[in-house]
């Protein structure tokens, strides 16, 4: 990690940034690094959520996004839970755009085998839209675990996440699960798995794997060196 990186974490929904790689960004952001987060689906009225739900998610949104001190947010504006309903090449090139404006070093985004069919399809179009002979400066792309998606995933053949890259975030896991208390309207009490103490565990889990007090886990799917 280094100042000078641009960092682009697409989430499909708000809340999934923070739960696979808010401590990775956190680090990112304390060495002053770029961050932009790109936002694939919203609440909207237009999407029958109610005028409150939509109010309170916006508020969300942008505590945390200041929390995270990020550059840009970029917001696609799709429909939660329907990304099946359009096209791939639409998608792909509504990321392509922010991608070329952005011009990331380093991309995570989820992981393809997760539960939630919206991953699934948000990840094979940040891979179609991090083509290298169209995006020769983008240099790592990595897949990040949701817990409550990853964790839940039954597909048939399916050899479950394998990360091979770990972050220690040791000194920024209490500010991640500060920021994930601010999804008011996601967080639950634990058992829940988006609640502070699955979400400690996971990092604690992880740290033991790479010798640190907590970590976050990425399969790295590219890296041009």
């Amino acid at each position: 990690m280094n100042s000078s990186k641009v960092v682009l974490v697409v989430a499909p929904h708000a809340d999934d940034e923070t739960l696979g790689c808010g401590g990775t960004l956190l680090r990112y952001a304390e060495l002053g690094a770029e961050i932009h987060w790109l936002l694939v689906t919203e609440m909207s009225t237009r999407y029958g959520y109610k005028e409150p739900q939509v109010l309170k998610r916006n508020e969300e949104i942008e505590r945390v996004a200041k929390a995270y001190r990020f550059s840009q947010v970029h917001k696609l504006g799709l429909q939660p839970a329907a990304l099946d309903t359009i096209s791939k090449s639409e998608l792909v090139g509504a990321i392509s755009k922010v991608i070329n404006r952005v011009k990331p070093d380093d991309v995570f985004t989820v992981f393809r085998n997760d539960a939630h069919s919206d991953h699934e399809i948000v990840y094979d179009a940040v891979i179609s839209a991090t083509k290298s002979f169209r995006c020769p400066f983008i240099k790592r792309v990595f897949a990040y675990e949701t817990i409550s998606e990853t964790d839940f995933c039954m597909k048939p053949g399916d050899g479950g996440f394998k990360p091979n890259v770990f972050v220690n975030i040791s000194g920024f896991l209490e500010k991640k699960l500060n920021i994930l208390d601010l999804f008011e309207s996601e967080v639950g009490e634990f058992p829940f798995p988006r609640s502070r103490v699955a979400l400690e565990a996971l990092a604690r889990l992880r740290g033991v794997q790479c010798n640190s007090d907590a970590a976050e886990a990425f399969v790295l799917l590219k890296e041009i060196v």
